[in-house]
């Protein structure tokens, strides 16, 4: 049998974190197949959505994938929001928030959340979000042990900050660092920290 393989990859924003659709209305959708020739069974560690863009884990290993995606792992990201969050918002993102999950209420677990200065994300202005003149914008980073659907953008709408644009850009151990998006690098295992 042969080992198993893994890879690290900056999703760009506008592709699904899958490789197949059976859905007709996801036909011209863009897959994570177009950026890079993975191996059959390949599979995405956790989802990012169409619309984020980041750190994606994959593997051909299954445990691997329940491992990583267990509540033992954070996941970190970074969101920019509409607004300049306040020290309220980001008290309330740690204490945890009510979103909806499934059409249920769902308090979140308490998290690790601080707002980030201009400089401190310099390196995201490759993708222009909107406008100056729509309003200021900030930084927050968000960091979770959980990774219901669509989380982090609840969440900051659940405290008056809708997120613009979302970026994961750690697993466990494992960072994001300079890797463009859209770019593979090929990992000898996955590691993410004990």
């Amino acid at each position: 049998m042969p080992a198993h393989q893994h890879f690290m990859l900056h999703k760009p924003y506008g592709y699904l974190s899958q490789f197949v659709s059976n859905e007709s209305r996801r036909r011209n959708k863009k897959k994570l197949g177009e950026l890079y020739d993975f191996p059959d069974g390949t599979m995405a560690i956790g989802r990012l959505d169409e619309a984020s863009e980041g750190l994606l884990l994959l593997t051909t290993d299954g445990q691997v994938s329940l491992d990583v995606r267990s509540k033992k792992v954070e996941k970190e990201y970074l969101a920019l929001v509409d607004g300049i969050i306040t020290e309220q918002a980001i008290t309330e993102l740690q204490s945890g928030v009510d979103i909806t999950v499934k059409q249920e209420t769902y308090t979140t677990l308490p998290c690790q959340a601080q707002a980030l200065e201009d400089e401190e994300v310099r390196w995201t202005n490759s993708r222009h979000v909107r406008d100056e003149r729509h309003g200021p914008t900030s930084w927050v980073s968000i960091t979770l042990t959980e990774g219901k659907n669509r989380q982090v953008r609840k969440m900051t709408a659940a405290v008056g900050f809708p997120t613009l644009r979302l970026i994961r850009v750690r697993i466990g151990d494992i960072h994001l660092g300079q890797l463009a998006a859209g770019k593979v690098v090929t990992l000898d295992e996955i590691v993410v920290g004990s």
